[in-house]
Formats: structure tokens, C-alpha cells, sequence
């Protein structure tokens, strides 16, 4: 079970001009992200995936070049069972034996952003190769799934109030979701005119179907503030990132100012970060993207945190299919998960991807039984689209 070879792929996969759309991140016009495979002695490969932003674009080439060049030469030769002996030693760098002797950390001065981004994309590809050597689903490894399916939302939302009662409409008959979410916040200019659409898509929906909404950080806590006054009494399930993932206070002051659930941390990493979110009263419902905060080990102990303060755990999954795979299994195996998301953007790394299909029916997902994450990653097509 030695480690043998460890490659590192930056996929950027164009989107069709018909199929794209446009937020305060800009155009999305491909998806772009960074892909791991580990191979051991024994032939046997893992996937994962590491990415530098929460949204689809982003050149992914630095994660790559940390992987082959810093992680790669650390972690060959090791065992790659030992899971959690390789988190802590690329975590903790050249101190690791201090903190194998303290049992405390010491990270490295870069325990943020790339490094995490990496580290998340090694520790994915492990679970995914101790799931195929025992012949298990990793939700198994990880105490077995609470259930064959679990809800999923539908994602997406960039219209105008004049056409997004038609897209939401159009995204609920995808998998009859029973939960959407729509994107708010600058790039409409104001918070009355974001409350203003999330009134059409109600309109237009009707009382049944919960709305969901994500300003993506772009908004002062006084117009977050404005905004959930103005969509108070339109079913709004919850309101994600309402201002900068920086402002851990502000957001808590936006959470003690309403009744509608506030959920964020997608772009935050390590169970550090999202300790003093939960410790600030800052959120109801914790979003860590396994690709952005640590891999599986790290989201775990992040649903742990989760679990102990009586908050929701709905993993960020705008992600790649190995990202994905691992959210559904870090959820059905977490007494807090409750919900996957489900992109309703363009995203070819998901869909076209792997072998196998992600489906929502019936405004469900299954988890995959299948061993490791559950994916058959298509190589020609990685080759095809490495940059």
C-alpha cells in the first residue's frame, strides 16, 4: 500500500456560450479545477481534487505545481493508509515530530489557501484508495450512511426579476426540487432589487418550494440587514455569505438581526476557521468544501464541530466529481448533514467527467455504495483538457 507516484492535473473544461452565466464573479465561461492521482505499488489509483476558489474559474496550475513539487516527495514511499499521519505531517511540515511528540500542532506559516487547497486534494485521493483496498463505499469508513438518498437543491439563479421566475421554474422540473437557491447581492445593484427578484421567483414558484439565497459576501451588513427585512415574510429557507467570509462579527450582527437561517463557509479551511465561526454565533448552517478546507479528514472533524453545536452541516459542493462524491458521503455519514448541493450551472467536471451519473429524482440524491468515493474518473478526458 506504498505510495509510488503522485500527479497533479489543472483541468479547464470551456463552457458553451449558450450554456453560460454571468455573476459578480464575472463570466463563467469554463470550469476549471485541480485534480490528483495517487498510484501505489500495487497498481491501485485514487482520485482527488483541490481548488482555489469556491466558484468555477481559477487557474489551478499553483495547486498543481505544490503538489509535485513540495507534497510529492514527502508522501512517496509512505503508507497510504495512514491517513491521517499524512494529513498532519504536510500540515505541520518540518515540525511534524513536535507535534507527534506535544500532540498539538505546529503548522506551517502557509496553513492557509494553496497549502490546505493541496493537502485537501491528497487527502481525498487517500479515502478514495482505502475504500477501493477494502472494497467499501468511504461513507462506510466513515461509520456508514444514515440513509440511501438524501435531499438536494438545485443551485443556480443569475436573471433578472423579469426572467427568474422562469429560470427557477425551469430548474425545479430538473429533479423536482423541493429547495432552490438564487444568487443576490452586487451584482444587482442594491438589496431592494435583489428582495425584488427573490419576490418573482416566489411569485412564480408558489408557496411550496423553499427559496434559498447566497449574496456571495458582497453585501455591507446593513443591506444584509435591509435585505432579509424585505424578503421577511417570503419563505426564504436561508441566507448564505451575506457579507465577506472575512467579517466573522458582521455576520454574526446580521444573524442576531433575523429570523432567516445564515449559512456560510465555503471558502473557509481548516476545523480552526470554522471553530471560531460556530464560537462567534455566526451561522445555523455550516458549509466546508472539502476541496478548499482539508479533504475528508478535515470536514469530518468540521461536522464534529457541527454535531457538538447543534448546527446543520450542508458540505459546498460546486465542485468537481471527486469534491462531490466526497460530500455526499462526509454528509450521510454526519448526524448534521441535511442537504447536497446540486449545481444547476454549466459543470462538465461533474457530469462529463467520470463514468458513472449524479442524478436527482424525486428531489433526492443517492449516495454511492460503490468503493472509494464511487467514481470512475475518464482519463482521456483529463488528458484532453489538462492545461
Amino acid at each position: 500500500m506504498k505510495i509510488t507516484k503522485v500527479e497533479a492535473f489543472n483541468l479547464r473544461v470551456p463552457i458553451p456560450k449558450s450554456q453560460q452565466h454571468v455573476s459578480d464573479f464575472g463570466v463563467a465561461s469554463a470550469f476549471q479545477t485541480a485534480l490528483v492521482k495517487i498510484t501505489l505499488e500495487n497498481g491501485l489509483s485514487g482520485w482527488g481534487e483541490g481548488r482555489m476558489s469556491a466558484g468555477s474559474i481559477g487557474n489551478h496550475q499553483s495547486i498543481c505545481q505544490y503538489i509535485e513539487n513540495e507534497i510529492a516527495p514527502v508522501i512517496t514511499g509512505m503508507d497510504s493508509r495512514n491517513i491521517t499521519l499524512i494529513w498532519d505531517t504536510l500540515y505541520n511540515g518540518t515540525r511534524q515530530h513536535h507535534a507527534l511528540k506535544y500532540g498539538h500542532v505546529f503548522p506551517v506559516m502557509s496553513r492557509r489557501g494553496i497549502t490546505v487547497s493541496a493537502i485537501s486534494a491528497i487527502d481525498i485521493a487517500l479515502w478514495d484508495l482505502f475504500g477501493k483496498s477494502t472494497g467499501l463505499p468511504v461513507h462506510q469508513l466513515l461509520g456508514g450512511k444514515r440513509a440511501d438518498s438524501f435531499p438536494a437543491y438545485g443551485s443556480g439563479g443569475w436573471t433578472d426579476a423579469s426572467h427568474i421566475g422562469e429560470e427557477m421554474s425551469r430548474y425545479r422540473d430538473v429533479g423536482q426540487f423541493k429547495t432552490l437557491k438564487m444568487r443576490v447581492g452586487v451584482q444587482d445593484g442594491s438589496a431592494e432589487i435583489s428582495a425584488a427578484r427573490v419576490a418573482a421567483a416566489r411569485k412564480a414558484l408558489g408557496p411550496d418550494i423553499e427559496i434559498c439565497c447566497d449574496a456571495h459576501g458582497t453585501f455591507t451588513v446593513s443591506q444584509a440587514k435591509t435585505f432579509c427585512h424585505l424578503v421577511r415574510d417570503l419563505g426564504v429557507g436561508w441566507f448564505e455569505e451575506p457579507v465577506a467570509a472575512d467579517d466573522v462579527r458582521g455576520m454574526a450582527e446580521v444573524r442576531a438581526s433575523t429570523h432567516i437561517a445564515i449559512s456560510a463557509g465555503e471558502s473557509a479551511s481548516t476545523r480552526f476557521e470554522f471553530r471560531d465561526l460556530i464560537e462567534a454565533r455566526a451561522v445555523d448552517i455550516v458549509q466546508p468544501d472539502p476541496a478548499i478546507c482539508g479533504g475528508i479528514t478535515e470536514t469530518r472533524k468540521i461536522a464534529a464541530l457541527c454535531e457538538a453545536a447543534n448546527l446543520r452541516f450542508a458540505p459546498h459542493l460546486w465542485t468537481g466529481a471527486p469534491a462531490f462524491s466526497a460530500g455526499l458521503h462526509l454528509l450521510s455519514a454526519s448526524s448534521a448533514g441535511f442537504t447536497v448541493e446540486f449545481s444547476l450551472g454549466a459543470n462538465p467536471l461533474i457530469h462529463d467527467l467520470i463514468e458513472e451519473s449524479f442524478t436527482v429524482v424525486n428531489g433526492k440524491i443517492d449516495i454511492p455504495d460503490r468503493p472509494g468515493l464511487g467514481i470512475t474518473v475518464r482519463e482521456d478526458y483529463v488528458r484532453k483538457y489538462s492545461v
